[in-house]
């Protein structure tokens, strides 16, 4: 028994005025309990577009609801609702808002001439159902029978001369329902206006598009939990929702087979020179791609050539950044034209699927051009001002070599912030930390006069492949070049550790205490006094050599974890480059309603009857013409009929860029600041890779040249924009 029943109308059925008295309803029925009832109607159609039907209404049926999703056809089928008629009534009232006393008198004239009106059109027709129902002519009748045959079928009605005002000229009123062998006639109904989505205007969402993660369940759940999930839900929003972004889609199709033979192709100029536009556009990006991917390839068969060299092997381990962010750039070059083709069946069904189809398919695209357009802007300016960079790297580089590194070594030998430090320890290590400095920079000396064309290579890279590849071999060369900091950092941390692990050791020497390996456990032991002899000889010159050593060893953590930093700093700005989702960002600037996360009601009006409800019909017993035979159950309550328009909330810019950023630092633990804090302190040398999260590298594309020309020009014209140019009468 049916006692509540939401009819979701499309918005634009009540902004229009009607263009016939009858119109059938097309769309879902769905019920998820025996007590309440949602009516989805997709679209609505007169009389007349049944006249060139060539197809039964069946077969159109079947074809429409086959084009829909998997999971809307497993919830409902598409069918044929009913009608809404246009039929006023004195009882049945839906109250006008915002109307005054001058619309009010325009009001009663206009029910009174619709009530002539009507009364002028039912003698004419004079053929009802006791129910209710019209009676209609030859294959209109055979249409309603074969829907009202699957005992499902609903009767509405409007008045065309009802103001309401919020450019609403009418809101349907359920008569009766025929449901499952039985008529309803009284329920509580609530009209739900909403707005047709379209592709690229909006659509529905009950949640957020990016809420990928699941909420963590407990080990145990409560019982009311358990008891909750067992009841049965009274309603589907979801199923509703999908319906709602799937009913472009159905009247597509529906229209596709109806009026296939009233459609006509009207060619004109503009169609023509949009075609035209595209074509050029088409030829042009083939052309110049394929001549990219014939550079690529050429490059390929070199570096595959001495791919088992050992200068190979080496510098692919040195690069390895630039190395990954190269083949993740050739790879999105030349995998374009296949991620730019629309191979979605399923985003042809429902505007939501199509439209994240469509943001997974722009967003690559979009990445590249930006990268691009990043590393045009920063490479022509390195290119026309690549002497001046590179003086200023050099001096920046002595600066930093002969201020920082030398003097800081030679500060370290004398009495560094007034520490009484070990003269002969401090010299050591002072002449090999300044002796590793003057080789290295030696090195370096020669390298001076090509440091000019690297910095026009790095202008050239960032032209051609974007701004990360030549942001990724800055990250390695500052690796590269500072590699003679690390190595000393390396050296006196190895020294700092043994001698931290050492001093432990024999504290738990003096304290009776052993290390158990195999347990992880500290356990008694009795020593000998030759041991503690021996171990306090040990433990006092290396307790007294400490402060030298960890002086040396604090002056080259700082300078290495600065190094370290710059290097993550710019292997962050890689990842989120590559991480940051463009199209949405300018696709929300534009029209924010292309990304909805959930549903409100704005309450239009609200009404109650006091009448017999519900009221309820056998339809077995509706055979014989006379109303004496109708057997009704009438049950005393009061019916509501609620009128409200459907809205949707929408994303803000973080919840949409947020999570994106959010994958980037998934490698990233939690753990990891303190496991770097606890090595800096134990002597273990850090990491200089942060582990950010990369987009993943693509195989290695190899067909023919006009394959991939033909490839690239398909993939641009599958996305020209189709000309509306065949109307429908």
């Amino acid at each position: 028994m049916i006692k509540q029943c939401r009819i979701w109308w499309p918005k634009h059925l009540s902004s229009t005025e009607p263009s016939s008295s009858f119109t059938f309803l097309f769309g879902w029925f769905i019920s998820c309990s025996s007590v309440s009832l949602d009516i989805v109607v997709a679209f609505a159609c007169d009389e007349s577009s049944f006249s060139g039907c060539q197809s039964s209404l069946k077969e159109i049926l079947c074809d429409t609801s086959r084009s829909m999703s998997i999971t809307l056809q497993d919830k409902s089928m598409f069918s044929l609702l009913g009608q809404c008629a246009a039929c006023p009534s004195n009882n049945d009232q839906l109250f006008g808002i915002g109307v005054g006393d001058n619309d009010q008198r325009k009001y009663s004239t206009c029910r009174i001439a619709c009530a002539l009106n009507s009364e002028g059109m039912l003698r004419k027709r004079n053929r009802r159902y006791y129910c209710g129902c019209h009676k209609l002519d030859g294959l209109l009748e055979k249409h309603r029978q074969a829907a009202n045959g699957s005992n499902r079928w609903v009767e509405m009605i409007y008045d065309p001369y009802e103001i309401h005002g919020r450019n609403i000229h009418c809101i349907p009123k359920l008569h009766h329902i025929h449901w499952n062998g039985r008529l309803v006639s009284q329920c509580n109904v609530h009209v739900i206006l909403y707005e047709t989505p379209r592709y690229g205007a909006c659509h529905f969402s009950l949640s957020f598009w990016n809420s990928s993660k699941k909420a963590k369940i407990p080990l145990k759940e409560p019982k009311w939990i358990d008891e909750l999930h067992q009841k049965q839900p009274l309603n589907d929003l979801d199923a509703v929702i999908l319906a709602m972004n799937s009913a472009t889609a159905s009247k597509m199709v529906f229209e596709r087979h109806v009026g296939s033979s009233r459609s006509f192709t009207k060619f004109s100029i503009i169609c023509r020179l949009i075609g035209l536009v595209w074509q050029l556009l088409a030829v042009s990006m083939a052309s110049l791609s394929t001549i990219f991917y014939i550079f690529l390839q050429f490059l390929h068969s070199l570096l595959s050539f001495g791919s088992q060299s050992w200068i190979y092997t080496a510098s692919k381990r040195l690069f390895n950044t630039t190395w990954i962010n190269i083949q993740i750039r050739c790879g999105q070059i030349l995998f374009w034209p296949i991620l730019l083709q629309d191979n979605d069946l399923r985003s042809q069904s429902c505007v939501g699927y199509a439209e994240k189809a469509a943001l997974h398919k722009h967003s690559m695209w979009s990445s590249l051009a930006v990268d691009l357009l990043l590393g045009n802007l920063i490479g022509f300016s390195l290119l026309f001002n690549a002497e001046s960079v590179c003086f200023w790297v050099l001096d920046f580089a002595n600066d930093t070599t002969n201020e920082l590194l030398r003097t800081g070594c030679v500060w370290l030998m004398g009495v560094p912030a007034g520490f009484k430090l070990n003269t002969e320890l401090a010299g050591v290590l002072g002449m090999v930390s300044l002796n590793a400095i003057q080789i290295w920079s030696t090195l370096w000396f020669f390298v001076d006069s090509l440091f000019i064309y690297l910095v026009k290579g790095l202008a050239i890279l960032g032209i051609l492949f974007g701004m990360t590849v030549p942001a990724a071999l800055v990250r390695d060369m500052i690796v590269v070049v500072t590699l003679h900091v690390s190595t000393l950092h390396w050296m006196i941390s190895l020294l700092y550790s043994q001698q931290i692990q050492a001093l432990a050791a024999l504290w738990r020497l003096f304290r009776g205490r052993k290390w158990n390996p195999l347990r992880q456990r500290l356990d008694s032991y009795e020593y000998t006094v030759k041991q503690h002899i021996v171990g306090s000889l040990l433990f006092t010159p290396l307790l007294l050599l400490l402060p030298t050593t960890s002086v040396f060893y604090i002056f080259f953590t700082m300078t290495n974890t600065s190094i370290s930093l710059i290097c993550m700093l710019i292997e962050v700005i890689i990842s989120i480059i590559h991480a940051t989702p463009y199209i949405k960002i300018v696709l929300w600037l534009v029209r924010r309603r292309r990304f909805p996360a959930g549903i409100w009601f704005e309450i239009v009006s609200c009404h109650s009857n006091s009448v017999n409800s519900p009221e309820i019909v056998s339809l077995d017993k509706i055979s014989s013409p006379s109303k004496n035979s109708l057997h009704q159950e009438n049950i005393s309550g009061r019916s509501h009929v609620l009128v409200s328009i459907l809205h949707s909330n929408f994303l803000t810019i973080g919840q949409i860029v947020i999570p994106h950023y959010r994958q980037v630092f998934t490698r990233v633990s939690r753990s990891y600041f303190a496991r770097s804090a606890y090595g800096v302190l134990t002597g273990k040398r850090i990491s200089s890779t942060l582990g950010t999260k990369l987009p993943s590298t693509m195989p290695w594309m190899l067909i023919p040249y006009k394959e991939y020309w033909c490839l690239c020009r398909n993939s641009i014209l599958a996305c020209m924009p189709k000309c509306h140019c065949h109307l429908f009468q």
